[in-house]
């Protein structure tokens, strides 16, 4: 048996598997992140507000049950040489409520998801505030405020492309078809997204112009900007997402419906695509 009949079964197998595993890893990690990264400081904000009860709020600290009581304070300061009604005796209550805050809070392993509910609130709201007149003037001014950085304005732009492209807010597909068009030169046929009419000055010169977006592989986020004729373009009855996955998998990843089986006979103009002539003369 040969090298290469030897090792098919295991590349076989890694491509049933690697989709999935790897699935499954990068939701664990976003997971992780999101746990570790916004999560938890949230919650480490919860239980320091917590902690901080007792010096504020006296009676609701006795209320809650989760400080000593006074047995058990008193039999602690005795055991410190602590007086009663003295700063040392305030602060070893306090110690003592922030040992059994933190010990309930371990023992309630559920208590973790509150920062996770606590960020989604606070991106709801955020994202209700944006929708006013008064929240997008606030986000512009932090917006130029970000750009004004010189460090953060070399990153901040692009990320935030990075984001508008993968999450819209609106309803409207962010491309209004795909279509084929001859770039970068006549005879290469490139797959782009119409974004839109091209720019007023180009459309003065070319009335029936169009502007498409070429996207690069494996990376779609980045490509150019070209402005064509919009009958130099063709229409192709495929979605935005197969689109995309036509892009980044380098043109592997072609849908079901736009691939040419093995069983299928070629018809003329495909033949002629493929240096196929059937005329009597080439035969």
């Amino acid at each position: 048996m040969s090298e290469t009949k030897k090792t098919r079964p295991f590349l076989r197998g890694l491509a049933v598997l690697l989709p999935s595993v790897l699935t499954l890893w990068l939701l664990v990690a976003a997971y992780q992140f999101i746990d570790s990264k916004i999560a938890e400081p949230i919650n480490t904000g919860i239980r320091s507000a917590f902690i901080q009860i007792p010096k504020h709020f006296p009676a609701l600290a006795e209320s809650l049950a989760l400080g000593p009581d006074a047995i058990e304070l008193q039999k602690s300061a005795d055991e410190q040489n602590i007086s009663t009604g003295t700063q040392e005796m305030q602060d070893l209550s306090n110690t003592m409520f922030a040992d059994s805050v933190n010990a309930w809070w371990a023992n309630h392993p559920w208590m973790n998801l509150l920062g996770l509910l606590v960020a989604a609130v606070i991106v709801y709201i955020s994202g209700r505030l944006v929708g006013g007149f008064i929240g997008r003037s606030i986000y512009k001014r932090m917006e130029k405020l970000m750009v004004a950085v010189p460090v953060i304005r070399k990153v901040y732009p692009y990320i935030k492309q990075l984001v508008d492209f993968l999450i819209s807010d609106s309803d409207k597909p962010k491309f209004s078809r795909v279509v084929a068009v001859e770039y970068p030169r006549k005879g290469i046929w490139s797959v782009g997204f119409m974004t839109g009419d091209s720019l007023q000055t180009i459309k003065a010169k070319l009335p029936d112009s169009v502007t498409i977006f070429i996207p690069s592989s494996p990376t779609p986020f980045t490509g150019y900007t070209i402005t064509v004729a919009k009958k130099d373009t063709i229409d192709l009855p495929i979605s935005v997402e197969e689109a995309i996955r036509f892009a980044v998998s380098g043109g592997v990843l072609v849908p079901d419906h736009q691939m040419l089986t093995e069983k299928e006979p070629l018809t003329e103009p495909a033949k002629m695509e493929h240096g196929q002539d059937s005329s009597p003369d080439h035969q």
